[in-house]
């Protein structure tokens, strides 16, 4: 069994709010009787991208358990890469942040979909590339490709405009491979869906919830409920059988 506790979107910017949702998280995975194998943050680490977010952010990650992280739109990946380089192995210095990591028998296939200086996702013909190469890699094991943006449209007016770009191109990567989930972030919100026949599996906002368009709007007035709990996914491989995740919002 393995189990993967998926966390996203904490966007830590030095004020207690979102620090204490994410210890909310962390509090809960360590009371956990049997640790998980694996801790993956999807993206938006911090909110403005400095280089004191990226300390706090390392100072609040679980410990004694592999922790892979991969960045989000809100990131900016040389001061990410100064800052949490203890979470991270990828060449060079700085965009993208490509990873391929393994844990726990799995592996982790960390694909950076940001842009910089934007909110929309966008995978170069370079970053397919490299994608198509590791999935044609032997493995004997689950295989989770794991990006910031998920491969989906919302039909939600405003998050629309930040979604994945090269969803097209990326399908025909990804259609003939074996990968056992795709886990993602950006959305504030636990997705289930499918893409190129594989799940699509989003994780809860740690720091927030956007609304969908049919529900009633939070105190805010606007499309994001900060009062919302913040979540995480569980995901549990058994070997032999399909992955099962579990949501919590402690």
């Amino acid at each position: 069994m393995i189990v993967i506790a998926h966390l996203s979107d904490p966007h830590l910017d030095g004020t207690s709010t979102p620090r204490d949702r994410l210890r909310r998280i962390t509090a809960y995975l360590r009371e956990f009787s049997t640790p998980v194998d694996v801790v993956l943050v999807s993206g938006d680490l911090a909110d403005h991208g400095l280089p004191a977010e990226y300390d706090e952010l390392a100072a609040e990650l679980p410990t004694g358990v592999p922790v892979f992280v991969l960045p989000g739109n809100h990131d900016v990946s040389s001061p990410l890469r100064v800052g949490l380089a203890d979470y991270l192995d990828s060449p060079g210095d700085g965009h993208p942040i490509h990873q391929l990591r393994e844990a726990a028998g799995a592996r982790f296939v960390l694909v950076d979909s940001t842009v910089p200086g934007e909110d929309h996702g966008l995978l170069s013909e370079d970053s397919l590339a490299w994608l198509d190469a590791v999935l044609r890699e032997p493995f004997d094991g689950p295989v989770f490709v794991a990006m910031h943006h998920p491969p989906l449209v919302m039909h939600h007016p405003v998050m629309d405009q930040w979604l994945l770009r090269s969803q097209e191109a990326l399908e025909a990567v990804l259609v003939d491979k074996t990968v056992t989930a795709i886990l993602t972030g950006h959305v504030h919100n636990p997705v289930v869906t499918t893409f190129a026949g594989h799940p699509v599996l989003g994780a809860p906002g740690i720091r927030s919830t956007v609304t969908l368009p049919f529900e009633p709007a939070p105190a805010s007035g606007t499309i994001v409920d900060t009062d919302a709990a913040p979540g995480l996914a569980l995901h549990i491989h058994y070997p032999g059988e399909p992955l099962q995740t579990f949501y919590r919002f402690p």
